[in-house]
């Protein structure tokens, strides 16, 4: 009997179209949080070969912090059209207008934060009771505490001392009315299994993942884009440089890399030689060293 093995990206393939399998099978109103980055791409893809050959059976979900960079959301529209895909926009503008929650001012101002009031929103609205992210326990030490499947209460909050045991891969997706998950099959995924896989199955990604031209300006040693609501401190000016994302996220605190990657060799070449973290170019990580745990106890991605 001849021995037969599978790389280790088919493996993480095939635990995370499990996982999507498991929360197509157990939950009645799942949706796919889509945020247009690499690893909301990859988990779309994973779910169309999942049901394969069936469209997904759930509407993709992305919150519009009207933030976005412009090749983003023509990067959405343009996958959802040419995939069959479903994707439902909701607007951190909208929350705003209604009172629920207040616009920060001032030259670091975001509406990252916010848009977690917009999300939960969502939720309601549609009575999703599961929501499908791209988070990645590489990424940063909140997200390595998160179980596949991570409980919400009622008001979408997360008890990070308080989560389920997950046995071999058996996951546990009980809940009270009003109640959600947040499902991560992703979980096990390194950056570098990310770039590789997108590499190996040559999956369409935006152009803002390659060495472009573009005016941006460095505060904190960190490279951000030139946007109408930017506003620079006396010290900062403008410069045109030759840049590309490694995450993706609003323009107000996603940042860029110098970068002469031009093709995914390129990329996968750069990010083995790095040596910092893809979320160390992220500005809104920077607020405290707790930043994002505080976030998604609140009920963010």
């Amino acid at each position: 009997m001849s021995d037969y093995s599978i790389s280790h990206l088919r493996e993480l393939e095939a635990e995370a179209i499990y996982v999507i399998r498991e929360v197509g099978a157990q939950f009645e109103r799942p949706t796919l949080l889509f945020s247009g980055g690499k690893d909301s791409i990859v988990m779309y893809y994973l779910a169309r070969k999942a049901f394969w050959p069936q469209l997904v059976p759930f509407p993709c979900l992305h919150i519009d912090t009207g933030h976005n960079f412009e090749e983003t959301l023509e990067f959405r529209d343009r996958l959802m059209e040419t995939t069959g895909g479903r994707v439902i926009v909701r607007y951190v503008q909208d929350t705003i207008d209604a009172g629920k929650v207040v616009e920060e001012t001032g030259v670091n101002a975001s509406r990252n934060v916010l848009q977690t009031v917009t999300l939960l929103d969502a939720i309601e609205e549609f009575k999703f009771d599961a929501a499908l992210g791209g988070g990645r326990r590489d990424e940063e030490k909140a997200r390595a505490k998160e179980r596949f499947f991570s409980h919400r209460d009622d008001f979408g909050q997360w008890d990070p001392k308080n989560q389920r045991p997950e046995l071999w891969n058996i996951f546990n997706g009980k809940k009270h009315m009003g109640e959600h998950f947040r499902v991560f099959p992703l979980s096990n995924w390194t950056e570098m299994d990310i770039w590789q896989y997108i590499y190996l199955e040559n999956v369409e990604i935006p152009s803002l993942y390659f060495t472009h031209k573009r005016e941006v300006f460095c505060r904190d040693g960190v490279w951000l884009a030139r946007a109408p609501f930017m506003k620079l401190k006396d010290n900062e000016f403008y410069q045109v440089k030759d840049v590309r994302c490694r995450t993706i996220g609003d323009i107000s605190c996603t940042g860029l890399t110098l970068s002469t990657a031009n093709t995914m060799e390129d990329i996968i070449l750069e990010v083995a030689a790095a040596r910092s973290t893809e979320r160390g170019g992220r500005y809104d990580d920077r607020r405290s060293e707790a930043a994002m745990e505080d976030r998604k106890k609140e009920g963010y991605f």
